[in-house]
This record gives C-alpha cells, structure tokens and sequence, in this order.
C-alpha cells in the first residue's frame, strides 16, 4: 500500500501524441516535482492519473485504500456557503462522529452501564484517531496560512475572486491530509509569505506529492525528486530542482558529444559510399550502407532559451538618479495603503519589490509611470530616462496581427532579424505566423516583454513579467534582463528569478517601505536576523517582566505548600476513578497536547514570515502566544502524566 504505478502510458490527441511509453512509480512520503514545457502534457498525464481523461495505452495502478486530493489551476467551486462551512465541510464524517458522541454522553449521564462506556471509547478513539478535538484550529490555521482572516471565514465564498477560490480548494485538500496530493501550479495566487506557509507544510507532510509548477525556489524546497517531460517521455531525476539542472545539463552535454561523434561517423561513411559505390570497392561499399541503415541514430539534444548569439541595443544614455519618490502616499476611501515612502532609483539598479497581497506594490509602479497620482509628496523622473512599462494586461498587443507582422509593423525590422528576437523567445518555424490573439497568456508575456525590450527604454516598470511562463520562457527573461544595460525594477513573486536579477530589494508592508541592498536570498538572511533579535528581545522583556511580579519567599513557600496539598487531592480523585473514564482522560489530554503542539508549529512558521518579521509589534505579539503555548503544552503534559502514573 503506498504506491502509484504507471507503465507504458500513452496519449494523444488526434495526431498530436503528447506523451509515449510512460513509466514510473510516486511512493507515499515522496514529494515529486513535475516539470516541462508548456504544453508539453503535465497536466494531462496528471488527470489520467486521477481518471479525470481517458489514456490510449498503458496500465495505472494505484491501491483502492489510498485516497488522494486534487487542486487544479482554475478553481470550479458552486457554494452558497460561508469560508468556514466550505472548509468545515471537509470534516463530514468527524461531524457524524462529534454529533454521535455527544448524543452518547447524555446517554451515559442516566446509565453508564459497562457496555455503553466500551462502545463510547470506541467511539472516542475513532474521534481523536480522526483529530477530531483539532479540526476548528486546524482550519484556522490553514485558512490564515494561506491569506484568509478571520473577517474572511464569515464571508461568502460565491462572493470571492477566481484566485480566492483556487486557495479555497487548496485549503480544503490539505486540510484532510490524504495519502497522495496532486497539486497543478499551487503557487498560483499566492503570495511569499503564503507560499513559505506551503512549503513548510508541505517539507513536514507525510503522504506523497505531486507537484506541477514554474516556481523553481518552491520546487528546490519542496521536492526531493524532479519528474521532465520533454520529447514525449519522462525522465526521473532523484533529487530537488537544482540537482535535475546540474545532472540534465551534463546529460545534455554527453548526448550532444555522442550526437557529434555519430555525425562524424556518418559523414565520413558517406563520404566513403559516395566515392566507392561503383568501383573496385563497391562490395565495401554496399557493406558500409547496410551498416549505416542499421545505425540507431542518436538524437540531438533540443537546445535551452539562451540570448547567446546575440544582444538587444544599448539604451540611450540617461542621469544618475533615474528616479525619485519623496513622501509617497496612497489611500482608498477605507484604508490607507500606504504613506511617507521615499525612494531613490540610480542608473543601474535592479530592483525587486516584494510584499504581502494588497500592500500596494502594484500601486507604487502605476504611481511611478504616472497611471495614477500621490496626494502627498512628488515624483521627479530623471534626464532622458525612457520608461517602458510591462503591465499584466498587455496593453500593446494587436491582437488581428502575426507575431512576424507585429515585429515587421512596429520596429521596421527586415524578417531575419525579426525572426532572430522571436527565436530568442522561444517562437520558432510556423510559429511567427500565429496571430497573437490566439495566443496563450505565458505566449503573450513573453512577446510583450520582448516588445518591451526592443523600445530602446532604459528604464524598464515590470509588473509580475514571468506570469503564466513556464521555465524555459523565465530563463530567457531572466537572460534578458541580465544583459539589460539600462535600469529596471519589478513586482515579482518569483523568488528564483528575483534572486537572479535583483540587486536591491525594497519590501513594502503595513503601510512602510524598507531597503535591503543585495539580491533575494540577502534580503532572506537580514529577515531572518531581525526576525531572530525581535524574539529574543521579547523573551527577554518577558522574564524582566515575570522576575519583577516575583512574591516573596515567604509567599511562595506558603503557595508552594498549598499546591502540594492540592496535588494529593488530584491524586486521590484520579485513583478513585474508572478505568474507562481514566482512559477518556488520558485521550483528551493526549489529543490536546496534538493539538497545541501544532499551533507551536504553525506560530513558528508565522514567525518566519516577512510580514510579521517588519512589524515589531507583531514579532513581540506572537513571541508572547509561543510562550503561553509552550506553558500550556507544559501544563498538560503534567495532567497526563499525573493521569497515567496515578
């Protein structure tokens, strides 16, 4: 039991074979990325893997005791409920459980005969095995992991967004904890903190996983096997996301040395053939072509995104501050989002902004390209800066025109050279005949930021610019910008690409904006610091605080003396006992210890997370419940070892 076996699966579509001969296996406890192309069939193979599409060939077997949960990209969700109900639904059953416990209570509080007392710790035990005492702090915990609040869970579901909807249905298959998650793109919609919530869930969780996703930094933390699709087949690779680059680039390497050595071979066959076919040697030659028709051609490896054969033209040149903000604010009629934010862009900046969902990031960009207007402060844009702007709605795009006529139209480009840059990004062939109105949204992405980068702007305003990309087209953008010579600062989830191109990072949170000159993983070690000294300030506030309220000796002696004697007391009374109700005593004890054992741990993932880590405020707050927790976990393993060593 534990295993999903899947062996010589295939499927097309039409004439379109997505994927050939498909064989591997998924054991319970491992965490799986799926990654390819798009298009390239992930999410196809996955819904056959759960009989949501038929396959044409090939055998699925996965143990009738296994259950598995689902999250798709695009959330179908029909309640008329509330947050709370939708989620609570999940725990049907531990409901039926609850409901029937505590109609046996009041049973048992006329006639607590011996067999109704069996049948209740039966029942109990079904109960807690079910973590039944848990399931309204386990909602919580997820529902606010995943950027609910407590406002939320009273709301409406019908009434949320499509993104809203997607975490809904997220919320609800981790909720349950079945034996395999399947996830498609589960990053989706979430924010940093929200998906560092994810993955620390996920790095403890103990079913196997799943995973489709773009999110290299989420893969590289959640995986410990790496599933490609490419070519039509599946190549394993045992180990997390950077460990598949390292071995797939030296695999590519080997396979193109061989593709080039058979090449060789070939030509000089041939070469042979052709001068000998009709001579002297003529059998030979008849020989070698007989060899040649056998020869098991190696194919040559696809090459990767790659901006090395040539480069964009350099921007104009501009001034040194390329960019000012000076006491920025932003408000809605019934928040404010942000106020008093001052920053600084210098000619070669590349700059990350990073922050929770609703904080005003994309705000501030509009506010920078002029779509909107501070009440307070000023913008001053600097000498002959260009600015180019890459919003999520593409804007720019004629959608009745082809992507070569788009290229042709708007840069006078001859063909070559316009098919050069579409072949950078990644539209190759036929491809440039496509209209762009029939193309994907990452399709879309990728030819405005190509656009983008043809203007001649040097200073380039990116709003979320790898959304809906897959890798290969991330890898490019990411090139891109990186031989980009001008200036750019972008709104971005993405923390693998942040870490690539970003040299400062500016975090805007609670309405405050802060600097942090160095790259992504930089910004990571300072939050993490602040985080680590705003904690230890704290608890030591607290014990200052605690060996202030300190009684007398005196005092504490008499106190001390009184509590012995109510100790004695609790002793006897859990001697005097029944077995059965001593037993009930014990579970409760031990399903509550459970329970305040993950609340620690979901308060110590939230004490990780960069929302709470800028606020003082709330680090001191949460420091605060850890500790109350932890003496409250300390005071009920107290009561179960009184109740089991009595």
């Amino acid at each position: 039991m534990g295993t999903i076996r899947v062996t010589g699966l295939s499927k097309a579509f039409g004439t379109e074979e997505l994927f050939n001969d498909v064989s591997f296996e998924i054991k319970r406890g491992e965490k799986v990325g799926f990654v390819g192309a798009n298009g390239a069939g992930k999410s196809t193979l996955m819904k056959c893997l759960l009989n949501k599409e038929e396959y044409d060939r090939g055998n699925i077997s996965i143990d009738s005791a296994d259950t598995i949960g689902y999250v798709e990209q695009q959330a179908d969700m029909d309640s008329d409920g509330t947050l709370y109900e939708e989620l609570k639904s999940v725990f049907s059953d531990v409901m039926k459980l609850k409901a029937a416990k505590e109609t046996m209570e009041a049973e048992l509080a006329e006639n607590a005969d011996a067999d109704k007392l069996k049948q209740y710790g039966r029942l109990v035990e079904r109960f807690e095995h079910l973590d039944g005492y848990d399931y309204a702090s386990s909602i919580r915990r997820t529902a606010f992991g995943l950027g609910f609040t407590e406002e939320d869970l009273a709301k409406q579901v019908a009434h949320f967004s499509g993104g809203q909807r997607t975490r809904v249905c997220l919320a609800k298959a981790l909720l349950r904890e079945p034996d395999f998650l399947f996830l498609d793109e589960p990053t989706n919609h979430l924010d940093i903190s929200m998906i560092e919530w994810l993955e620390g869930f996920l790095q403890t969780y103990t079913g196997g996983v799943l995973i489709i996703s773009h999110d290299r930094f989420f893969l590289d933390r959640v995986t410990n096997r790496i599933f490609e699709i490419d070519n039509k087949t599946v190549t394993v690779y045992e180990g997390n996301y950077s460990y598949f680059m390292k071995v797939r680039e030296q695999r590519r390497a080997a396979q193109l040395t061989a593709y080039e050595k058979q090449q060789e071979y070939i030509k000089k066959t041939e070469d042979y053939i052709r001068k000998y076919k009709a001579g002297i040697k003529s059998k030979q030659a008849r020989g070698r072509q007989s060899q040649l028709n056998r020869l098991e051609r190696i194919v040559k490896p696809a090459e990767t995104a790659a901006f090395n054969y040539f480069a964009f033209n350099a921007p104009s040149d501009c001034a040194q501050r390329v960019a000012e903000l000076e006491d920025i604010s932003y408000k809605f009629p019934d928040r404010t989002l942000f106020e008093h934010v001052n920053v600084l862009i210098r000619k070669g900046d590349g700059i990350a902004v990073v922050g929770p969902n609703g904080a005003g990031k994309t705000t501030l960009l509009r506010l920078l390209v002029g779509e909107l207007e501070s009440p307070t402060g000023r913008l001053k844009i600097g000498s002959r800066v260009k600015i180019g702007y890459f919003s999520q709605q593409h804007e720019g795009l004629h959608m009745d025109r082809s992507l070569l006529d788009e290229m042709l139209y708007e840069y006078g480009l001859d063909e070559q050279q316009a098919r050069r840059y579409l072949g950078a990004f990644l539209f190759h062939g036929d491809d440039v005949f496509r209209l762009i109105g029939d193309l994907s949204g990452g399709e879309q992405s990728r030819l405005a930021f190509l656009k983008l980068m043809l203007t001649g702007a040097n200073f380039l305003v990116l709003d979320e610019p790898t959304n809906h990309l897959d890798i290969p087209a991330k890898e490019a953008v990411e090139e891109a910008l990186s031989t980009f010579p001008g200036t750019y600062i972008t709104v971005s989830h993405d923390r693998y690409f942040l870490d690539k191109v970003a040299n400062c990072v500016l975090e805007l949170s609670e309405g405050t904006l802060h600097e942090y000159i160095g790259n992504y993983s930089y910004y990571r070690e300072k939050k993490a610091e602040e985080n680590e000294a705003r904690i230890t300030d704290a608890k030591e506030h607290s014990d200052a605080a605690k060996k202030k309220d300190n009684k007398p000796e005196g005092a504490a002696i008499h106190e001390g003396a009184g509590a012995g004697r109510a100790d004695q007391a609790k002793r006897g009374a859990i001697l005097s006992m029944s077995d059965d109700k001593r037993n009930q005593l014990i579970h409760r004890a031990e399903a509550q210890i459970a329970t305040i054992e993950m609340d620690l741990k979901c308060l110590e993932l939230t004490m990780n997370s960069p929302e709470v880590q800028a606020d003082p405020g709330k680090s001191i707050e949460i420091a605060n419940e850890y500790e109350a927790k932890t003496k409250e976990l300390d005071e009920w393993y107290d009561k179960w070892a009184q109740l089991t060593e009595a």
